[in-house]
């Protein structure tokens, strides 16, 4: 099994990795969008994420497992975030089922992926507004998506700080539009994957955001998952069979 890749720019990275199911249905099951962690740095690649896609084009669904510009080489605000947008809005050219669609995060792509569920509620001009491909679906797997709170706090160091360009205090504005926690209530589904072990994801941070997003009328549910933050993407683990067998509800 091999993916086709596809670019949605000029950039060496931006590209993504289309996987679809052996008898090359790409609709079958609906469309997963894969956004890898590694707090938004050049050194994590995709390369994280393919053994999630090869599972689920095992399981009969299409795996979008996207690259983008990152921390250090070409990424930060606004450039990744334009990116991740650009990636998924790439996928109406793709033979691909985009009527059901969900993110898979994991990390800081848990951050993206949440961001990305609200795009359509973005103010014009704002990196990543007017979605041409609307996510039906997210899943947060350990995902950072109080982002303001990880700058605060030291969660990966300085990640947030450096992806952001400075601190929540100096550009109040842009982390408005970057974090996840701002954008509370969704219109879709939002599934909060982690482990209470973790210990580079705070767990809070997913309790908090669906407690937050249920309190606004919001649909969210916390899944805890029995592993630590690295076992949400290993395909052999019962976290992500957890989260593979989730993917149905969100997907309608």
């Amino acid at each position: 099994m091999r993916p086709s890749v596809h670019r949605y720019g000029r950039d060496g990275d931006q590209f993504g990795e289309l996987w679809l199911p052996a008898d090359g249905a790409g609709a079958g099951r609906g469309t997963v969008v894969l956004l890898h962690g590694g707090f938004w740095r050049a050194r994590y690649s995709s390369t994280l994420a393919r053994p999630l896609a090869r599972d689920l084009a095992g399981r009969g669904y299409a795996a979008w497992n996207l690259e983008y510009r990152r921390v250090g080489h070409g990424g930060g605000w606004p450039a990744t975030f334009a990116d991740v947008a650009a990636g998924i809005d790439l996928l109406a050219t793709l033979p691909v089922d985009t009527s059901r669609l969900v993110a898979v995060g994991h990390s800081a792509g848990g951050h993206l992926a949440v961001w990305a569920a609200g795009r359509s509620r973005l103010p014009a001009g704002a990196p990543g507004a007017r979605p041409g491909v609307e996510l039906t679906g997210v899943v947060s797997q350990a995902g950072a998506v109080w982002l303001a709170d990880c700058a605060r706090d030291g969660v990966g160091g300085t990640a947030a700080v450096d992806l952001m360009g400075g601190t929540p205090a100096r550009l109040p504005e842009a982390y408005r539009l970057a974090d996840p926690g701002a954008a509370i209530p969704l219109d879709v589904p939002v599934l909060c994957a982690h482990a209470r072990a973790d210990d580079e994801v705070p767990f809070d941070q997913s309790v908090r955001y669906v407690e937050a997003a249920t309190a606004a009328g919001a649909t969210a549910r916390l899944l805890e998952t029995p592993g630590d933050h690295y076992s949400l993407i290993d395909p052999a683990t019962p976290d992500w069979k957890l989260v593979a067998e989730a993917l149905p509800e969100l997907l309608g």
